[in-house]
């Protein structure tokens, strides 16, 4: 058996997704790609001082930086309620800043339409795909492919952007 590819990435989600990144980086091992992911995944007592407001935004946002530098490109895992969340969207800005590659994610088992997070709309060039290995790997290596949460083709377009 050959050695999985390894691939740096970060898994900007609500942390109330945490079981699926577990999913995710499992689905892309068996398929040849091993995630080395370094998004924050908040133990219980550090999500009970982040609810609080104990850390300040600007250590967490110091903290999203150095995790997500490191990183070659960033997946958003898209669920029900990741549209609502400020850091997901403030991630997905940060990494658009740092010119990373920015794939979305269909949730597993996700099978209606949901709102994607406000800044991954922003960046058209931003490929969404469904619960599927071949799609996110693809979309990783940069391929730009558009898919609705079942795994059907998006009617969403590609806008290319390009910097001057």
């Amino acid at each position: 058996m050959s050695e999985n590819k390894k691939k740096n990435v970060f898994i900007s989600h609500h942390h109330k997704d945490d079981a699926q990144v577990d999913k995710l980086t499992s689905l892309l091992k068996k398929n040849g790609l091993d995630i080395r992911n370094s998004s924050i995944r908040a133990k219980p007592a550090n999500q009970e001082r982040l609810d609080k407001g104990l850390v300040k935004d600007a250590i967490i946002r110091r903290l999203l930086r150095m995790k997500m530098s490191w990183a070659g490109s960033v997946i958003v895992l898209v669920g029900k309620e990741t549209h609502t969340r400020k850091w997901v969207n403030w991630e997905i800005e940060q990494a658009h800043k740092l010119g990373k590659t920015i794939v979305g994610v269909y949730e597993n088992g996700l099978k209606d339409k949901v709102d994607l997070p406000p800044a991954l709309e922003k960046y058209r060039t931003s490929q969404v795909v469904g619960w599927d290995s071949k799609a996110i790997i693809d979309s990783i290596n940069g391929k730009p492919i558009f898919q609705e949460p079942d795994g059907s083709p998006s009617t969403r377009k590609d806008d290319t952007h390009y910097t001057c």
